[in-house]
Formats: structure tokens, C-alpha cells, sequence
């Protein structure tokens, strides 16, 4: 019984950060359990890539009716494979897309499905998975007593690991449906990095006053190579696109590095953030809820500090350069 993994690509065939996570996870689970690790990949441009990453096995299938997100085929691709390939294990990022097919796919294969999985398992008579629960707030140990398995990575919970190996290229070509589902538009955010992807991101609230000011935010995400994101409050009042909502309401944050600049942190927007390894909060407020939730705090006026770790930031980045 092999692993095999969803490696997604963003709509220009690259692969993201969180297929080369999955990847590094799945090698060790496959090295501790002796079991051969394949990646399953739609219209990738590089599928090879994976093979860094302990994946001797990659599957791309070139289809333009994989393009665009569907849940009803991407599911039905997986799940072919899944049995091709004689697997028990499968393993997903914590994409929106993943998100969306994991119960669908739990229910198609019989598999115990684990989400938020933060460490490898333990695979004795029982396989035990520990994953974040509680908006990251506790540790949960479950087991899984069905024979096939699904765990969700919990993004930058494992970290990529190299591991160089010869490997397999296979071109599969899925025998796909017209589908039931018919796409009318696309929404697509603007950043230069996305916050699904971003290691770094740089988060807006009310308190930069208006949408006129959001260069300092832009400013900071390009010089740390971040995403850009903001607070519901500014979402709603039109500042900022939907998609940049961060929060238990919005997009969930698991970046190694967040910084909120004016955002006092209502309870909702921390649950959406708390697992980000590490908080700074620059706020006029010093009693905002943020400060107790954040690794470190700045009190002080955006509009000064801001402006000043950026020119420090270039500094320091000229320097290492």
C-alpha cells in the first residue's frame, strides 16, 4: 500500500509552496512505514520538481478541463489514481481547494479524513495523528480506525525538507465528463504573493485611516516579499478587496511571520491568525487585544513606524546583500 499526495499549481502550472511541504511530510511517513510516495498533479510545468522532495512516482495529466477548480472531477481524478496506484494513505495541503474536496474525497474512498495535522503519525494496530484544534488553541490526538487514511497538513506546520531521488514522469490522461458545474467568473487577488502561499504577511486595519494610505502596507510586503491583507472592518467598508480578509471570518493565516498595523484584534480576527509562528502588532492602543495574542508589540503611531522599519529593512537589506 503506497502514499500518494495532491500536489496543486497555480493557474500558471507552478507548483505551490504547500505541494513541496506535503511532499517532504509524505517522504518521511514513507520512510518510517517503508512505503513508495506518488504525487498526483494536474497540467504542472515542471512535475519533476517534486522528485526533490522524496516523490518517486509523479502523475501529471495535461487536460484543460483541469484548469479550472471542480470539485465533482478533481475528486473523481484523485480517487482514480488513488486505487491505480493500490494506496491507503492520502495526503492534502490545507489549500481552499483541498478544504473543498477532503470530505468529498473521505466519503468516495472510506477514509478516516484528519485535518489541521501538525506532526507525523504514529502507525501502529491504530494510526494517531495529532492536529491543531480549537482555532489552534489546543493539541487533539485522534485515531484513525479505517483501513484508508486521509491527513490535511496544516500549512507551515512541517517545513520543506530536500530529498533528492531518481523518479517516474507519467503523462494520464483522464477520461473527464462535461461537467455538471459551469464556472461564469474568476476572482483572482492581485498580490504579487498570495496569502495562501506567503511566508510573510503584512495586514492593515482601520487604524491606517483610509485606503489612500495603504502604500505603507504595500511598502512593507514588498521590501519582507510579502502578501498584502486587512482586517474585516476594512474589507467591508470597500478599503480593500474581499479576498484580502484575513481572519476566522475570512482566510485563515499560517504564515511563519504576521504583522497587523492598526488592527486592535477583535476576537474573530485572532482565531483566523493564531497559528502564524510569529505576531508583531503596531498599534497607538496600547490595552488593543492584539497585544496580549502577539510575540512582540510596537505602541506607536503607524504613520512614524512604519515609514522608519521600512527605511531600516532596505538598510539592512543592502548591507546582507
Amino acid at each position: 500500500m503506497g502514499i500518494l499526495i495532491f500536489a496543486e499549481t497555480d493557474d500558471k502550472g507552478k507548483f505551490k509552496k504547500d505541494a513541496f511541504e506535503i511532499a517532504s511530510f509524505a517522504f518521511e511517513i514513507g520512510t518510517d512505514l517503508n512505503k513508495e510516495v506518488t504525487a498526483l498533479c494536474f497540467n504542472a510545468t515542471n512535475p519533476e520538481k517534486l522528485s526533490a522532495y522524496g516523490v518517486k512516482k509523479v502523475i501529471n495529466s495535461n487536460n484543460t478541463k483541469l484548469k479550472d477548480f471542480d470539485p465533482e472531477i478533481y475528486s473523481e481524478c484523485i480517487c482514480e489514481i488513488f486505487d491505480n496506484e493500490n494506496c491507503n494513505t492520502l495526503i492534502l495541503s490545507s489549500s481552499s481547494n483541498s478544504k473543498y474536496i477532503g470530505g468529498i474525497l473521505s466519503v468516495k474512498l472510506d477514509a478516516g479524513y484528519v485535518t489541521n495535522v501538525i506532526s507525523k503519525p504514529i502507525d501502529g494496530e491504530i494510526l494517531t495523528v495529532k492536529r491543531n484544534s480549537f482555532t489552534n488553541k489546543a493539541f487533539e490526538t485522534v485515531e484513525i480506525l479505517k483501513a484508508n487514511r486521509m491527513l490535511a497538513l496544516s500549512k507551515n506546520s512541517f517545513g520543506l525538507k530536500e530529498n533528492p531521488c531518481e523518479h517516474k514522469l507519467i503523462d494520464y490522461d483522464f477520461n473527464i465528463e462535461v461537467p455538471r458545474n459551469k464556472i461564469m467568473s474568476i476572482e483572482k487577488t492581485t498580490n504579487k504573493v498570495t496569502i495562501a502561499d506567503a511566508d510573510v504577511v503584512i495586514s492593515g486595519g482601520r487604524g491606517l485611516k483610509g485606503p489612500e494610505n495603504w502604500h505603507l502596507i504595500e511598502n512593507l510586503a514588498d521590501v519582507l516579499g510579502g502578501a498584502t491583507a486587512c482586517s474585516k472592518p476594512v474589507s467591508d467598508l470597500g478599503w480593500r478587496p474581499h479576498s484580502e480578509h484575513v481572519g476566522q471570518t475570512g482566510k485563515p493565516v499560517s504564515s511563519n511571520l504576521y504583522i497587523a498595523i492598526g488592527i486592535s484584534g477583535a476576537i474573530q480576527h485572532l482565531a483566523g491568525v493564531n497559528s502564524s509562528k510569529t505576531k508583531v502588532v503596531i498599534n497607538t492602543d496600547p490595552d488593543a487585544p492584539f497585544f496580549k495574542a502577539a510575540d512582540y508589540g510596537i505602541v506607536g503611531d503607524a504613520f512614524e513606524v512604519v515609514p522608519k522599519l521600512i527605511d531600516k529593512l532596505k538598510e539592512f537589506k543592502s548591507v546582507n546583500d
